[in-house]
């Protein structure tokens, strides 16, 4: 399958957030009660969370997927929202990486991750932040890849339930 990467555009807000809502299940589901996971999909998954995301020109989406077909992946950045003693100003973030289950390992993660870097060194964000589930060991190495060390921890809430999440740091 030959798979391309594009800026994702408001017409892609609903695919975009069936996408979201499948992968975090599809990697984070079991972690959770129903209720919880239900009021994170409902708040951080949604359609409306996406349009304001898109209409923000400091936030960039790109999504990954065969010509005429569903996305199977998507990336989103931005400026830097994670709880970051003495933050940056420039600070920009890795908020959301996902590839569908059946797609991983096609290297679509690190192709969304090259375009997403570059786009947030063009807009002038630096350093880059990324947040990443504690017990995440793949994404860990995977980051670490790209230069990212860990520099912190905070609370990742996904409705009562609250995840140990680490934050790296490159640049």
């Amino acid at each position: 399958m030959s798979v391309t990467i594009r800026r994702a555009t408001p017409d892609d807000i609903p695919q975009l957030a069936r996408l979201g809502a499948v992968t975090f299940v599809e990697t984070f589901g079991h972690l959770y009660k129903p209720q919880d996971l239900q009021t994170f999909l409902t708040s951080s998954r949604s359609e409306a969370r996406y349009a304001k995301m898109l209409a923000d020109a400091k936030t960039g989406i790109w999504l990954a997927g065969a010509e005429s077909q569903p996305p199977v992946g998507y990336a989103v950045v931005g400026r830097c929202k994670l709880p970051v003693e003495n933050l940056e100003s420039t600070a920009g973030e890795l908020q959301e990486l996902y590839v569908l289950s059946g797609h991983r390992g096609l290297e679509l993660g690190s192709r969304l991750l090259n375009v997403a870097f570059r786009w947030l060194d063009e807009q002038g964000f630096a350093p880059v932040y990324i947040g990443v589930w504690s017990e995440n060991e793949g994404a860990q190495r995977l980051y670490g890849r790209y230069g990212f060390m860990k520099v912190g921890e905070y609370g990742f809430p996904v409705g009562d339930h609250v995840d140990r999440e680490y934050i790296l740091k490159r640049g």
